[in-house]
């Protein structure tokens, strides 16, 4: 900052620099914060979490980003500072991707919601479709009994009724090719009576044997769960949606880009595609500003300040070498020094122990 203030002219590019980044962490917090949000979505603390999150994911992006526009230097050509910024503009890029894609889901979240409510809806049927052939696979011997039972039955009630008709044109003695035309409750009036309870008998006893599967197979029906399934009303299918987490929202923003057939819907996918190429461009363009500005005093001075400070940290490290040489000289003259006193005296002490005159 001392060294910027000393060129005025050079304070408009960076400021526009500066407030770029500012406002890719703004947008960064406001992303960061909204993906908490669904990821804590319904917990009586998801606000506090999302604010949290989203202050300190926009102070993470600030800090990135300041760090990778400052540690752009003006030296060398033009090729070299492309060479050294693209590592740069890669990490931008995907910080561009992670900011963008909260943004937008929210953008989009009235086509997501339905999306999703399709989805939920097109679940349950085919649950409900999946139990269903289930229970016929496992029940299917006594759903075939029961069929046969309700077709024996059916045919069994028009015997019966054809039957009875029969007796009474007996009964009253009308002439055709099934009766006798004797009127009164004669031989074959009895005959046909005896035909119609054999009848009548036997549709009572198949249909309490369809009523009788029919009831455990109902019991299935609730044990397997069958009965209890239910499509989505519109009530439902409106609080799942609102429910709905980052991951369904996330899966239902790239189902926007496609078709009910499959195919690309490409004004879909381009809308989606290019508000996040809008985010990406966003937080690439401190790195082209910085690469496309030309060199100004304040990177010449820089240059030069990095320059004299290495300079001076090259000095300063010669000054700690000779400093750490001579006292290390020092230690060892003076230690050469002790070591020669300490021999003499022991040289001295030995010739008096050892003297015969």
């Amino acid at each position: 900052m001392d060294t910027l203030q000393k060129y005025p002219l050079e304070h408009n590019k960076y400021f526009g620099i500066g407030a770029t980044i500012f406002f890719t962490a703004l947008f960064a917090s406001l992303s960061g914060g909204y993906a908490m949000y669904f990821v804590f979505n319904g917990d009586a603390f998801a606000v506090g979490f999302a604010i949290l999150f989203g202050l300190l994911w926009g102070t993470a992006i600030f800090n990135m980003d300041r760090y990778i526009v400052s540690s752009i230097n003006k030296e060398g050509t033009t090729n070299q500072q492309i060479l050294q910024a693209s590592p740069r503009i890669l990490l931008a890029i995907m910080i561009g991707i992670v900011i963008s894609r909260p943004l937008e889901l929210k953008i989009f979240d009235k086509e997501i919601r339905q999306k999703l409510k399709t989805a939920y809806l097109k679940g349950q049927h085919s649950k409900i479709d999946t139990l269903k052939k289930t229970y016929n696979e496992k029940y299917g011997m006594e759903l075939a009994k029961v069929a046969d039972l309700k077709k024996e039955k059916d045919s069994l009630e028009k015997d019966v009724n054809r039957s009875r008709f029969q007796l009474n044109e007996e009964v009253f003695g009308e002439k055709n090719s099934q009766t006798s035309g004797i009127v009164g409750y004669g031989t074959y009036a009895k005959q046909k009576q005896t035909v119609l309870q054999e009848k009548t008998d036997r549709l009572k006893a198949v249909t309490a044997n369809a009523e009788k599967l029919d009831q455990y197979l109902g019991q299935r029906k609730d044990y397997e769960g069958l009965n209890n399934l239910r499509l989505f009303s519109e009530h439902q299918l409106d609080s799942l949606a609102k429910v709905a987490g980052f991951a369904d929202r996330n899966w239902a923003l790239g189902q926007l880009t496609y078709n009910e057939n499959g195919t690309r819907d490409l004004d879909t996918y381009l809308a989606i595609s290019f508000i996040g190429y809008l985010f990406i461009l966003f937080e690439c363009l401190p790195v082209f500003v910085k690469l496309m500005s030309a060199r100004g005093p304040y990177d010449i001075a820089i240059a030069k300040k990095q320059e004299s400070d290495a300079h001076f940290a090259e000095r300063d490290k010669e000054r700690d070498i000779s400093v750490i040489d001579s006292v290390y000289d020092h230690h060892r003259d003076e230690d050469i020094k002790r070591r020669k006193r300490t021999i003499a005296n022991r040289s001295d002490n030995d010739r008096e122990r050892h003297r015969y005159d």
